[in-house]
């Protein structure tokens, strides 16, 4: 099986052009069903692709209710699918045992968000002086991107100084090799801008300050080594920043949420959010169309004739 693994491995990350994190989930996933299939023939070492049958999957999957909720069972599933697609295309099997199997009913959980008064909170704190002055104008660049263009963490983290542009039209943010490897553009906002025109004039002290080892020069967001900031480090400093303003505990991931929750509930255009967010389908930007009932509401009270009846005239 090991070069089987391999071969997964390999068309995860040259042809699937899948991030790390998943790369490692998948082989962990697939990882799981070899280790299963061992455990229910007595525990012998090796097990070769044709036990990794329609029973054999099955056992796997009922093993997991219980101790997974039906999203990670789903993602499972949707690993061993990938793998066996990818056997089938490769004429190693002639079918795939889990295209029958059906992934758990997912519970309908909305993404999470902060209202508008709870971002204005986090984001409007002041940068002081002294020797940290560089670090905080830090922290506030790393959460405008995250919120003002809707970044999510590691995009963020993977910005370099030459992905920000500013011209008449205003700031954009070049997200290179995102969710996919694709590329996408997205605004910044004046707040943005700000805060960047702050940060870019202290960062070189942060690079000044790292007297050993090599320097991620080119990297936008920096630590106090020199070093690029990591998606662990960016975590615990919204986590910190948002003891300090009292708001309640998000992960970075939210800040992404509201930002695309606030754009609808402007008024703008799906398919302009959805650009924005790098989503490759649209049913992935529509969950955000079913958070925001305040704007719906106040449309159908300016729009429609009986609620415009219950108003008093003039």
């Amino acid at each position: 099986m090991e070069p089987l693994v391999e071969l997964f491995r390999q068309h995860l990350v040259s042809e699937k052009r899948c991030s790390p994190h998943t790369v490692r989930a998948y082989l962990r996933d697939l990882g799981e069903l070899l280790a299963h299939a061992r455990q229910a023939r007595g525990g012998e070492a090796a097990v070769s692709v044709a036990e990794l049958d329609l029973t054999a999957c099955r056992s796997y999957l009922a093993s997991l209710h219980g101790r997974n909720d039906p999203v990670t069972v789903g993602r499972k599933l949707s690993s061993l699918r990938t793998f066996f697609r990818l056997l089938v295309r490769r004429r190693l099997i002639g079918g795939s045992p889990v295209a029958a199997l059906r992934a758990p009913k997912r519970a309908h959980r909305l993404p999470p968000f902060l209202a508008k008064d709870e971002v204005a909170r986090l984001l409007d704190a002041s940068v002081s002086g002294g020797p940290a002055a560089a670090e905080q104008a830090r922290d506030q660049v790393l959460f405008e991107v995250l919120y003002g263009a809707g970044l999510r963490v590691s995009e963020a983290c993977n910005l370099d100084v030459s992905d920000i542009t500013t011209d008449g039209a205003g700031t954009v943010v070049t997200v290179r090799q995102g969710k996919g490897r694709k590329d996408r553009r997205a605004p910044l906002g004046s707040k943005g801008r700000e805060a960047l025109t702050v940060y870019l004039a202290l960062r070189p002290a942060l690079l000044a300050s790292a007297r050993r080892g090599p320097r991620a020069t080119e990297a936008l967001l920096l630590t106090r080594r020199g070093q690029r900031l990591g998606p662990r480090q960016a975590r615990r400093l919204l986590a910190r920043r948002e003891r300090a303003t009292g708001v309640k505990p998000v992960s970075p991931h939210a800040l992404r949420h509201s930002f695309a929750t606030h754009l609808l509930g402007e008024g703008a255009d799906l398919r302009a959010i959805q650009e924005m967010l790098g989503h490759a389908s649209l049913r992935t930007t529509q969950r955000y169309a079913q958070v925001d009932i305040d704007h719906l509401m106040s449309v159908y009270d300016r729009a429609h004739p009986r609620a415009l009846a219950r108003k008093t005239p003039r």
